[in-house]
């Protein structure tokens, strides 16, 4: 054992106050398992604007009380430093069912209290949007939320919201994790007496539940329609807020899928708890075939996204993906707006540069304002902030990994507005002798026919990751070292139209400066649009590199006025990507 392994494995012994997690490090050290001891101690466990999330386990790089009260003193320290009226304005924490979740949270709320500053506290499981939510009606510093979303049962995560209500973006990200790497003097924290505390204050859903009353339309029609809905809370902590939302839009009762109802940190019936992955919505069409339902909602488990089904007229199932939804969200957005008299100049929706371009192409048509941004909540809800400073109404963001936001009252993603704003408008849809997917096809008719297809190469190796995106940025070879890069200029048969690279920050799009408009991504991320000048069929690519898994992500759009030719083309686009661009056979790629 080296030395620097040696000393990281002592101050963990010394500082953890967790028998149990001591012990799993003692025990290592006992079977000289020097590489799992290696995994389990560095490097530490980062926290980014995501926060932090990872395995459950002993260790600096994994999550474990230490680590959750090391980043609670670090944020608080932060917070008192550099949010006015933080130590009177208090902060608020939550957390999901996932195991040690609720331990977590106490021991959260416990750093903050014992610096003298007041926390918001709920004594039950709470879905991720309440937290954000109870930030902006509190008037509160910064929230936290414990929960790993969708991740696997052995995860479990420390996501963090600013002052605005919106999750942390640059410099704060760096700022708080320089802040828990400060040396502090360790001391127990007093959890058994929290309780009593007169700076525990109680939070819970009433204000919350009155902002998704404000968002029903059609309470009459709803009570009225003989639609059927399953609803699968995929083992999370959506099904109780999910219940009270239904009534409150004066919707007839879901049918539940049974079996994923209630909270259960196991998740024993999926592999991955994400309504996106391939059969996680297997136990919910069983369910909707038994009662001859029309429609399937579902929520991530912490129930900030949400996705869903439709039945179609043969009886197979079509699921909607994460754009369609977006799209047809947009749609009943703009339709409400219009009914308001508002004019559509004062009207704004928000979506991330990986999502579809079908909102920017009705925009375009209708007159109201888009804009984009990079991937995540965490821009959406700063974005649609500074719309509204300049004067903007913007009832409607997303992105293309199913997170939704409505209204004006909460910037962030809620599969709970989310599956009621979407189950109103089929109603109205019924109503109209439509269905979700009828409606879809009218707007791609009225619009232009949009269709994506993401995917992803798997890739262990940084170096070669850098490599491929070294020869993008050069790939006739003849760019000059620091000049402007020379990147493809056609794909499958297309004349690419522009160029936006936000790792270099170059956009051929933006002249005389070519800086783009959104900010630097810290990974790789390079978007191409391309187009046949002939027919006006387009695609939109976009490649980046994970932030937390090894993987390069495609993002891939094609449109045009012929369905049947954007079909086809993806896959040729596709195949040239994976083939020419990504060289998956020389630099050894794993595909899904």
């Amino acid at each position: 054992m080296n030395a620097a392994l040696k000393d990281l494995i002592d101050q963990w012994l010394q500082l953890d106050p967790n028998e149990e997690t001591r012990s799993e490090i003692q025990d290592l050290v006992k079977d000289e398992n020097i590489a799992e001891l290696e995994r389990r101690m560095s490097p530490r466990i980062e926290f980014g604007t995501a926060g932090l999330r990872g395995r459950m386990e002993a260790g600096w790089a994994r999550m474990n009380d230490l680590i959750i009260i090391q980043a609670s003193q670090g944020l608080c320290a932060y917070v008192l430093k550099n949010v006015q009226d933080a130590q009177s304005r208090g902060v608020v924490v939550g957390h999901d069912h996932r195991h040690h979740s609720e331990k977590w949270a106490i021991l959260t709320a416990a750093a903050f209290i014992d610096q003298g500053v007041p926390v918001y506290f709920h004594d039950g499981l709470v879905h991720t949007p309440l937290v954000p939510f109870t930030v902006k009606t509190k008037n509160a510093a910064c929230g936290v939320m414990i929960t790993a979303s969708h991740n696997p049962k052995q995860d479990n995560g420390y996501k963090v919201y600013w002052e605005n209500a919106v999750q942390i973006i640059e410099p704060h990200d760096k700022g708080i994790s320089a802040s828990i790497r400060e040396p502090r003097v360790s001391r127990p924290l007093n959890i058994d007496d929290l309780a009593d505390s007169p700076l525990l204050r109680k939070y819970d859903f009433e204000g919350y539940f009155e902002y998704i009353n404000t968002l029903c339309h059609y309470r009459t029609l709803n009570a009225i329609t003989p639609l059927k809905f399953v609803n699968t809370s995929m083992h999370g902590v959506s099904d109780s807020p999910m219940r009270k939302a239904f009534e409150l839009f004066g919707l007839p009762g879901y049918i539940p899928v049974v079996a994923q109802q209630k909270p259960d940190p196991e998740f024993p019936t999926v592999k991955f708890p994400n309504p996106e992955e391939k059969g996680a919505l297997d136990h919910a069409i069983a369910t909707a075939n038994e009662v001859n339902a029309d429609y399937i909602l579902a929520q991530d488990p912490d129930s900030d996204r949400f996705a869903a089904a439709e039945k179609g007229p043969e009886g197979k199932w079509i699921q909607f993906t994460g754009d369609q939804l977006g799209t047809l969200s947009a749609s009943a957005c703009l339709e409400k707006y219009k009914a308001s008299g508002e004019p559509l100049s004062k009207l704004a929706m928000v979506a991330s540069t990986v999502s579809s371009k079908m909102i920017e192409a009705i925009a375009h048509a209708e007159g109201f304002k888009f804009a984009e941004c990079l991937t995540g909540f965490k821009y959406i809800g700063n974005t649609a902030l500074a719309l509204e400073k300049e004067g903007f109404e913007v009832p409607f963001g997303y992105e293309e990994a199913i997170g939704f936001m409505f209204g004006n009252q909460l910037r962030d993603k809620d599969g709970v507005a989310a599956s009621v704003m979407f189950s109103e408008f089929v109603v109205t849809l019924q109503k109209a002798g439509k269905t979700a997917s009828a409606h879809l096809k009218e707007l791609y008719e009225r619009y232009g026919y949009f269709q994506t297809s993401n995917s992803y190469f798997i890739c262990t190796e940084p170096q070669t990751i850098d490599k491929i995106f070294a020869r993008l940025r050069n790939y006739d070879g003849q760019a000059a070292p620091g000049g402007t890069p020379h990147y493809p200029t056609t794909l499958a048969g297309l004349e690419i139209t522009s160029v936006r690279d936000l790792t270099v920050g170059y956009d051929s799009s933006n002249p005389p400066s070519y800086k783009p408009a959104l900010p630097l991504s810290s990974g790789h991320m390079i978007q191409f649009r391309a187009e046949n000048k002939v027919d006006g069929t387009k695609i939109t690519l976009t490649t980046r590199t994970s932030g937390t898994e090894p993987k390069i992500k495609y993002y891939l759009e094609g449109s045009g006025k012929d369905a049947d030719a954007v079909g086809p083309l993806l896959r040729r686009v596709v195949q040239e990507l994976s083939a020419q661009w990504m060289e998956t056979d020389k630099n050894g790629l794993g595909k899904p």
